[in-house]
């Protein structure tokens, strides 16, 4: 007998002898033939696609506590998971470097240690290679789609197609970027280009490519959007949407998306206390003078700002929600792509950010025209201090500090093959470094011992899979930070952290999220003890870094790649 069952627009055909049915009723049947579906559908390896938002913060989504529009992502969080405890490096190319390569950017040159340069300028071992290089084998293509800033040509890295945004302070042109590692020269009439929608659009055609001529073999898509980060450049029909939503001020802002963010069960602990003394972390007072008399670098009471700074400051947050939304609804197009090719349902889609929200405030690229309107092009704005407070709720400070301001990501997971669970919160800690050792247990590949010969060391990634079913957790030992001196270290519910030059803080996270209550000078022993994980941690870093070289190429030096500690 010959049974015939249709799945994922597949035909799964079944084979009974005769005899066989004999013995059989028809509920054998039915089980047999389900038993042969479901091995056929685990042997169909599933596509990956990592969703990448830029100085996005914490509570920036709206199954994250924001009144922002993103009903794309939110329809990802209610079918599949959102983890609550996610962390990123604190800023971008460190993020990026250990998302694709599963380390923490200081072993592998892509940020300093104490006594090793690193970062911006830094090159990867040999051994250090990212994901599609061990996807490939396995059949995979890799497709990249936006911001890179990893060391490297992007399709040396193993991507098959790329979209390279390099021009990342403007995104009103196509100017600079590249299209497989070769310039792109746009019209000199440019008019219609938006960098969000530009990156939909590749990654889009990348997929209708992929269907069309690769259709039998599972893809990895990087996505990374620009998006929101400086400067604050959104269409005019989007910030129209919000032009008016933030006069009341950032204090009330946190103070809303707190009370959302305790009924959907994302936070347990305090709302930080709004830090007035902490502004940008490097100070360019030209700047301030440049952006006229509305601009402040400190997170003053909303009462105390003049009439005209109030403007100011809630026309930026505006822009900044209008480019959130319009990331969101270039996800959606993306996610309408993959349904149309029937590979929504077995592709393992994954969302966060590379920081939290940001405090900068400068201007660079193009300069800043006062004259023009707000978010266009001739304008250069940040969203400084009040309104990124605001978007970390409810944690303090904000990229390049590694207090939970500037590490804590939203992180979303959806798999409708792979995770049963729906609508679903998990608390168990994670960082970008598990991205690799997920993707890679999920694709069913064995990562290899070594790379040309050489033994590829140990990686501190663990795969987030067994937190994709409910009541699991994963275990770890510690998770370990450090950025332009600004270092912490996480052990269970226990985090020690230390801005530059400054001494430890000791925080229990179970309780404390916030990091309102410093215990360190009732627990000495356990900072004693935090203090030295993260020194070995360190120690271990710099000893596998100091074996090689970590200066980058001198062609690389001359494209001003990582040139300085802004350049981003």
């Amino acid at each position: 007998m010959i049974t015939c069952v249709r799945r994922d627009n597949r035909l799964i055909v079944v084979l009974v002898p005769s005899s066989t049915m004999n013995r059989m009723n028809r509920l054998a049947v039915g089980l047999f033939s389900l038993l042969l579906v479901c091995s056929a559908s685990a042997a169909q390896k599933p596509n990956i696609v990592f969703i990448m938002a830029d100085d996005l913060g914490y509570s920036d989504l709206g199954c994250y506590g924001s009144e922002i529009a993103t009903p794309n992502l939110d329809s990802l969080a209610e079918g599949g998971l959102r983890f609550t405890q996610f962390y990123n490096t604190a800023r971008c190319w460190p993020s990026r470097s250990s998302l694709l390569s599963g380390y923490y950017a200081q072993q592998i040159h892509r940020d300093a240690l104490p006594t090793l340069g690193g970062g911006g300028q830094g090159t990867r071992q040999p051994w250090a290679r990212l994901l599609p290089d061990y996807l490939k084998p396995a059949g995979y293509r890799s497709y990249h789609s936006g911001k890179w800033h990893i060391d490297g040509k992007v399709l040396a890295g193993g991507f098959d197609r790329s979209l390279d945004m390099k021009n990342q302070g403007n995104y009103f042109t196509a100017k600079g970027n590249s299209i497989d590692d070769v310039p792109v020269t746009p019209p000199e009439n440019e008019t219609g280009y938006y960098a969000s929608t530009a990156i939909a659009d590749h990654a889009i055609e990348c997929l209708k490519d992929h269907a069309a001529n690769h259709g039998t073999t599972p893809f990895f898509h990087y996505v990374a959007f620009i998006a929101p980060h400086f400067p604050l450049h959104a269409l005019p029909d989007d910030i129209a949407k919000y032009r008016d939503r933030y006069s009341q001020g950032w204090e009330a802002l946190r103070a809303e998306r707190f009370a959302k963010q305790k009924q959907l069960g994302i936070t347990n602990t305090t709302l930080s206390e709004l830090e007035r003394e902490v502004g940008p972390p490097y100070a360019f007072p030209e700047a301030i003078e440049k952006l006229g008399p509305g601009e402040i670098n400190r997170p003053l009471p909303w009462t105390e700002l003049t009439e005209e700074q109030r403007r100011f400051q809630a026309t930026k947050m505006a822009i900044h929600a209008a480019m959130v939304d319009r990331m969101d609804h270039e996800i959606g197009r993306i996610i309408g792509q993959l349904k149309t090719m029937k590979a929504f349902e077995n592709t393992l889609i994954m969302f966060a950010s590379d920081n939290g929200a940001s405090a900068e405030i400068m201007v660079r690229n193009g300069g800043h025209d006062p004259q023009a309107p707000a978010g266009s092009e001739r304008t250069y704005l940040c969203l400084g201090p009040g309104f990124s407070s605001a978007c970390n709720t409810p944690h303090r400070r904000h990229k390049t500090w590694v207090h939970e301001g500037g590490i804590s990501t939203p992180l979303i997971a959806h798999w409708p093959a792979g995770i049963a669970s729906k609508g679903e919160l998990r608390q168990t800690p994670g960082h970008m470094i598990d991205f690799v050792p997920t993707a890679l247990e999920v694709a069913g590949v064995q990562k290899p011992k070594e790379w040309a010969g050489e033994p590829i060391p140990p990686a501190p990634g663990k795969s987030l899979v067994n937190a994709f079913s409910s009541g699991q957790t994963v275990s770890r030992d510690s998770l370990w930070w450090l950025h332009e001196g600004n270092r912490a270290v996480r052990v269970g519910e226990w985090k020690l952290v230390a801005a530059k030059n400054e001494p430890w803080q000791l925080y229990d996270l179970k309780t404390d999220r916030a990091e309102q209550h410093d215990l360190a000078a009732q627990m000495p022993q356990k900072v004693k003890e935090l203090e030295s994980a993260w020194q070995s941690q360190t120690d271990a870093f710099t000893e596998l870094a100091k074996k090689t070289n970590h200066t980058a190429p001198a062609e690389n030096k001359r494209a001003g790649k990582g040139k300085s500690k802004t350049a981003e």
